[in-house]
């Protein structure tokens, strides 16, 4: 069904209307009929054709179509690199004959040429131009996301922390890919498919390059077994590695060393978490 209304920084189905020798005009719908350059008209273009364009505002602020492809559309996260900074902001690479702005009260940090930042597009409210942003804390959807433990997911990383890498999760929302989860060179600006490995109480999201699951062989054979008793118990144990040597030889005939061993590991992995009288498994 075609859409009522054209949408400003997105792809748009629209209706040649009329012919110029410097172009073609196309149904503006709410708007005045857009311009569509000579240079980007299909050969043999006629009167009520349907083309995809991508509307967006040129130097003089009117809008104007294009057949290009951006990287990124109005409402969307993007890795791009800048062209130039002048007094207004920074230029970046959208893959469109005008460069997108970035102004500097919207940098998160001072943007220099060539550097390459992750950015959200919107469409200003005044100006009603598109522009980029690395302040885009506000634009991440705060709402709980449905997410499945387990479930498949892509990201954009874009911020390094003292435990890992912040990702944006399906252009959406954010969680955090701890280094112990890697396995890989990560860096700022890498698209990659993970996973959800958690979510918190609190809402926040850990991620994972891997499925979430137990490892047999990283987690060992005490490791396995304390993870199978957590299971059997509910989830809780009332054991810890201040608990007595003769209660671990007991519980699971090792000594209290080997125990906290297979306790450090299970912890690092974030299966378990140690409370001050006992463990509990991460579910």
């Amino acid at each position: 069904m075609p859409e009522k209304y054209v949408k400003v920084g997105q792809k748009n189905r629209l209706k040649v209307v009329d012919i110029a020798g410097f172009g073609v005009f196309l149904d503006g719908k709410q708007f005045d009929e857009i311009l569509l350059p000579k240079r980007h008209v299909p050969q043999e273009c006629t009167i009520g054709d349907e083309l995809d364009v991508f509307v967006y505002l040129d130097s003089d602020d009117n809008l104007i179509a294009t057949t290009e492809t951006p990287f990124a559309c109005v409402g969307e996260f993007a890795f791009l690199k800048v062209k130039e900074v002048n007094p207004v902001g920074a230029f970046l690479d959208w893959n469109l004959g005008k460069d997108l702005l970035a102004p500097f009260k919207e940098q998160k940090v001072r943007m220099r040429e060539d550097g390459s930042y992750v950015v959200y597009l919107y469409q200003d409210e005044q100006s009603r131009r598109i522009v980029a942003s690395s302040r885009f804390n506000r634009f991440i959807d705060e709402t709980p996301g449905k997410y499945r433990q387990g479930e498949s997911v892509s990201l954009l990383v874009h911020d390094r922390t003292d435990l890992g890498y912040m990702a944006i999760i399906n252009g959406k929302h954010q969680g955090l890919l701890f280094d112990g989860e890697l396995g890989q060179s990560v860096k700022i600006g890498d698209k990659l498919d993970g996973f959800i490995k958690r979510i918190r109480p609190d809402g926040k999201i850990d991620l994972s390059l891997k499925k979430p699951g137990f490892d047999r062989q990283a987690v060992g054979d005490l490791g396995q077994k304390i993870l199978d008793q957590l299971q059997a118990a509910g989830g809780y144990l009332p054991l810890n590695d201040r608990t007595d040597p003769d209660v671990i030889k007991k519980s699971f005939g090792v000594s209290k060393r080997a125990f906290k061993m297979a306790l450090g590991s299970l912890y690092k992995q974030r299966l378990i978490q140690i409370e001050p009288t006992g463990i509990r498994i991460n579910h």
